[in-house]
């Protein structure tokens, strides 16, 4: 019912109808409170606190899942590809840890959520979850003082951190029907207006398309399943196996914000699935095996096997490559350079103004 409830009101987003016009005044009163507290710092009565490195913010402005997670890592890659020590900082969404914590090889989603934890195992960098991204990202630098430039996987709207630069992340749904939740999508009003924290400079705020159609200007990133699926041992085999693998019926399985979207992957593939289950993002899968029936093959996301598999250990999971343009890098490198250059030529304390 959950799941449906929410899929329901996802629809509702993309167009003005009579939902979205009984929920305007709500809206509206969100509008204003989102208003004021942008304000607040915008005129120095809450201050954005900078830490010793280059903040980057990886986040967006509609509701529900656009490719965050899947940028973060890709930009990572970029970073350690030029040889530049990088960390991340996340809330750690559904972790049941109040505290800062480092990701470890040791540590469960459900410690740490299952973000911070797939971050982790693509990349291998040091990755803080905290409640407080601030003190997040200070105990990042205190255990890593080495890193350069820290990663902020979500917290568009987390103004107590002072960030350098801004990516803004959309998928197909571009920015639904305008309005602000719980009317429409929008966790904010959409053109954003630039903090001081990123100097009213629109090149430092990077807007990237994941999906297939974007709404409005902005650098594009493809994105595909892996070519391989892999088991809770870490065995790997390509994707096309799974149509010949078994004569177990497949059914697909997907804790995340748009399951429908993976599921249309699988099929794009080739994979006939005889069932879709359609989970709340971050579910921890503790009665899974109410939903499965006997003798299936049970498919997933990777972002959700670390937690299935301790309930369903057969299951596989399929892994999602983004690939996003070249002239993406290139904004990022040029955004990179200007902090770096702003941060040399300024003798400002660490309490953003």
């Amino acid at each position: 019912m959950h799941i449906a409830i929410e899929q329901a009101l996802l629809r509702s987003w993309m167009s003005i109808n009579t939902l979205s016009c009984l929920l305007l005044p709500v809206a509206l009163c969100m509008k204003f409170l989102v208003f004021f507290r942008r304000s607040l710092y915008q005129l120095g009565v809450l201050k954005s606190e900078k830490v010793d490195a280059t903040v980057v913010v990886v986040g967006n402005v509609i509701a529900g899942g656009a490719g965050k997670t899947p940028t973060v890592i890709e930009l990572v890659q970029h970073l350690k590809s030029k040889g530049i020590a990088c960390g991340v900082v996340s809330r750690g969404y559904a972790s049941n840890n109040a505290h800062c914590q480092e990701v470890s090889p040791q540590t469960s989603a459900l410690e740490v959520g299952d973000e911070p934890l797939l971050i982790y195992r693509k990349t291998g960098i040091p990755v803080i979850i905290g409640k407080n991204r601030t003190l997040a990202a200070k105990s990042l630098l205190g255990q890593h003082p080495n890193t350069k430039i820290i990663i902020c996987d979500d917290g568009l709207q987390h103004y107590q951190l002072y960030r350098d630069i801004e990516i803004c992340v959309f998928d197909n749904r571009g920015y639904g029907n305008g309005l602000m939740l719980p009317a429409g999508p929008l966790r904010e009003a959409w053109p954003r207006e630039t903090l001081p924290s990123v100097g009213q400079n629109s090149q430092r705020s990077i807007v990237l398309h994941t999906g297939s159609k974007p709404a409005f200007d902005g650098f594009r990133a493809l994105r595909k399943l892996a070519d391989t699926a892999t088991d809770c041992k870490g065995n790997q085999f390509p994707l096309y196996e799974l149509r010949h693998r078994s004569a177990k019926p497949l059914i697909a399985v997907a804790g995340i914000a748009q399951p429908e979207v993976f599921f249309e992957m699988l099929r794009s593939a080739g994979i006939l699935l005889q069932q879709t289950i359609p989970l709340p993002d971050h579910y921890d899968f503790k009665n899974i095996k109410n939903h499965i029936p006997l003798d299936v093959q049970v498919i997933c996301t990777e972002k959700d096997a670390a937690k299935l598999w301790r309930h369903l250990p057969q299951a596989l999971s399929v892994g999602l490559q983004q690939t996003s343009e070249p002239d993406f890098f290139k904004a990022f490198d040029n955004c990179l350079q200007q902090a770096s250059i702003d941060k040399l030529s300024s003798h400002h304390g660490h309490q953003a103004t």
